[in-house]
């Protein structure tokens, strides 16, 4: 009990760092090295764009997922109902932190369940892939899938983070084949995360080829773990070791690119520092499925369901202007013709 509780009020910390803290790179994803090409004559209705999807056969009514961020404490539990309102209102994806606190105390998984909020919506479960060499397995996965009646799930990478934080788990060594065991044991598809320091293409491929249904790059150029948890160090020595990290990682747009120069061919989600519906539009023309968000919709759901609805809106609207002005009538019109890379 002692250590789960621990691990809540890590979650809390981490929670309230990234409410109240400057904790995104100072390196930006890449969007602004991409111009959307302007189409003074569009030729297409304002009024007749469509902006839904479908996901693994799921409907989404925007190319948006909220990105994995809280959870297994009493903060993160009230924002993810907010979070899970809205997403279900507005027919978008959503993922939940890291379950493993509500693995190690199941007390602790009222604040994953949503789906009484949201029944509709496509929906990731969370678990760090490093906890398969700390005694989980499938049975373990499973629970975290059933406990929130996910679509998916996502096993996420995040072996800077590990390092940096005092109760780490660092041993990430042969990893690779109990993912690929644990994607053939489990039904539910599996998709591999970072946490804001990027998957390149090679290492993309060869989860591909293990059997992962998915990639999430979550590249540098938002929110920045390393920061976060310097912010947790009470050592001044230690927290500027750490925030000495702070930029490592590769940016967004550099995995989008790497995905496409060598034809990496699943459904991908681009997260990484996207703060607008013109970062939407940019990713989905470098060939990604979903375009995810984390920070900017927590710390609006912080603010309250009004500033969150607001919030999805104005994505949304910005996406459906970025596509008009670029002759885009659905989804399906949008692609890497109709931007330019700048060196």
């Amino acid at each position: 009990m002692k250590k789960v509780s621990k691990i809540s009020k890590r979650k809390e910390e981490h929670l309230e760092i990234c409410l109240e803290k400057d904790i995104e790179s100072s390196i930006s994803a890449g969007f602004e090295r991409i111009d959307i090409i302007h189409q003074a004559l569009p030729d297409i209705d304002f009024t007749k764009i469509d902006i839904s999807t479908s996901f693994l056969g799921k409907y989404l009514n925007a190319p948006l997922l909220i990105s994995s961020m809280t959870g297994g404490s009493p903060k993160g539990e009230k924002l993810n109902a907010i979070l899970a309102e809205m997403a279900e209102h507005h027919q978008i994806g959503m993922g939940l932190g890291s379950q493993r606190a509500a693995i190690e105390d199941e007390s602790l998984s009222a604040t994953f369940k949503i789906r009484k909020y949201a029944p509709n919506i496509f929906l990731f479960a969370n678990l760090g892939a490093v906890q398969l060499n700390y005694g989980y397995g499938p049975n373990e996965i499973q629970r975290a899938i059933d406990m929130i009646e996910a679509d998916a799930l996502f096993l996420h990478l995040n072996p800077l983070q590990e390092a940096l934080q005092p109760e780490g788990n660092t041993n990430f060594s042969s990893l690779l084949p109990k993912i690929e065991a644990l994607c053939k044991q489990i039904e539910t598809p599996v998709f591999i995360k970072e946490v804001g320091c990027g998957i390149n293409a090679n290492l993309a491929k060869t989860l591909i080829d293990a059997g992962v249904a998915g990639i999430d790059c979550a590249g540098l150029g938002g929110t920045s773990w390393a920061l976060v948890e310097a912010e947790r160090q009470t050592d001044e020595d230690l927290k500027d070791f750490a925030k000495s990290f702070g930029n490592w990682g590769i940016p967004t747009v550099d995995c989008l690119l790497d995905y496409r120069k060598n034809k990496i061919e699943c459904p991908i989600i681009a997260s990484g520092g996207l703060r607008s519906g013109l970062d939407v539009f940019k990713s989905l023309a470098l060939g990604a499925n979903l375009a995810g968000m984390a920070l900017p919709f927590i710390k609006a759901a912080n603010a309250g369901s009004d500033a969150l609805h607001q919030l999805i809106e104005r994505i949304m609207l910005e996406l459906n202007i970025s596509m008009f002005n670029s002759a885009c009538q659905n989804l399906s019109d949008i692609s890497f013709s109709k931007i330019v890379v700048k060196e």
